[in-house]
Formats: structure tokens, sequence, C-alpha cells
């Protein structure tokens, strides 16, 4: 049973070399580390026990890490996601992250980074944990979209919308300031929880997804609009009520 402080992750890394000094590090920072050497078996752990942070390899036997990553987001699985690549293209990146991973770090890596970043991943946790009691959980109504926060539920038109966990953080983000312009790097900072210019097109994408999901028509955004030069925002609650007029 773990402790408090103690946190469980799951370690899905098929270089023994590279394994054994994860293991080493993250049990000596206090940690329970369940190391597993290929894919098919860290997406059924990952899927069928519970996990504080899921380590993830990309190059794996089996599954890879981008399709276990796909799976367990489609699976609703909100354990947060540490990649870790011998790559170093930066699409491999940010395909990563727009699957739904929380973090990456590339091979080689300084076991004080990714003790470092472990850290950051479980103190945002912890914040989003202590910070969610305190949350307004009404539900959002502009125009004709619906947050409900307390159920992670969006409907447009009394339709339910199926939303990625990122796309419901975006929509939520906007909904609760509407009419507020956020740039690419304040959305990846508040949505993603890091403050990284150069991964803005991981919130264009996102961005274009969410339009697809809920607009009338995604080339003329009605709800999600463009601030040149700025970056995004919702339509006001008067810009709405004025187009139903």
């Amino acid at each position: 049973m773990t402790t408090a402080a103690e946190k469980r992750i799951l370690l899905v890394e098929d270089d023994d070399d590279i394994a054994d000094l994860l293991e080493l590090h993250l049990t000596d920072a206090g940690h329970a580390v369940d190391v597993v050497g290929d894919g098919d078996d860290g997406l059924a752990r990952a899927l069928t026990e519970a996990y504080d942070l899921i380590v993830l390899d990309i190059m794996l036997p089996g599954t890879d890490g981008f399709d276990i990553c796909r799976r367990l987001r489609q699976e609703k699985c909100p354990t947060p996601i540490l990649m870790v690549t011998a790559k170093t293209e930066e699409v491999d990146k940010v395909l990563g992250l727009e699957l739904g991973a929380d973090d990456y770090i590339t091979k080689p890596f300084s076991i004080r980074e990714v003790l470092a970043r472990v850290k950051a991943l479980f103190r945002r946790v912890e914040v989003d944990q202590e910070t969610q009691g305190q949350a307004d959980d009404t539900p959002i109504e502009l125009g004709k979209v619906v947050v409900e926060p307390e159920k992670r539920k969006v409907t447009v038109e009394g339709e339910a919308v199926d939303l990625t966990s990122k796309e419901f953080e975006l929509l939520l983000l906007f909904a609760r300031h509407p009419g507020r312009a956020f740039s690419r790097d304040e959305l990846l900072d508040e949505v993603w929880g890091y403050q990284y210019s150069g991964y803005s097109h991981t919130v264009n994408t996102h961005i274009n997804r969410l339009r697809n999901k809920i607009e009338p028509d995604p080339s003329e955004p009605r709800y999600v609009k463009t601030v040149w030069g700025v970056g995004y925002r919702f339509a006001e609650r008067e810009e709405l009520a004025a187009r139903d007029v």
C-alpha cells in the first residue's frame, strides 16, 4: 500500500539499462515502480491497474507508445503520461502531446531532468485536485452550447458531443472566460501545463478539432473566434444572443 507521499508509477521501457536506471532513481525518490518491457503488457497494465503516472517509451515491441497513449485516452484513462523517446523530430513530440500525453522527454536525458518532470506532473495533479472543489461546477450555457464541468459533458443544440480531455479543457477555459483573448502560449500553459511557444500548432490542431465538433460551420466559426496576431477567444454572450434573434 502506498503512503501519502509515495506514488505508483508504471514504467513501459524495453531497454533494460534505461529501465533499470529509471527504476532505481524513481524508487530512491520514494515511489513504487512497476517495470514492463513491451507495449502489449504495458497497455494491459495501464487499463486494469491504478497508477499515478505512466512513463512511456515510444519505440516498443508490440503496441507502440503512440498507440498506447491513444488507446488510454480513448478509454478515458486520466493518468498523466510522460513520453520518453529517442526521436528528436518535433513532429513526434507534437503527435504524442496531441494524442494526450502530458509531457515528453528525449533520450539521452539526465536523471535530474526526469525527476524534475515527474515531480512537476505530480504537483500539477495535486493543484488540480486542490482547485477542483473550489471551481464553479454550475453548467455554462453559451448560445446553443452547454458545458457541464462536473460531468465533463458538452451538448450542442441538445445533442451530446464527444470531446477528448484536452478539447474539453480548452472549451471549459473558453466558456468560463467568454470574450477574453488567449494567446497560444497562454492556452498551452493553462491546458497542457507547460509554456513552450514552439508547440503552438498543438493548440491550432485542437482548436480545429474542437470547431469541427461544436461549430455549425467550422469554416465560419460562431463560437471559437480567431483573434489575429493574438490567438483565440470564445464569443461573448451578447454576440451569441444577437445571432439567435
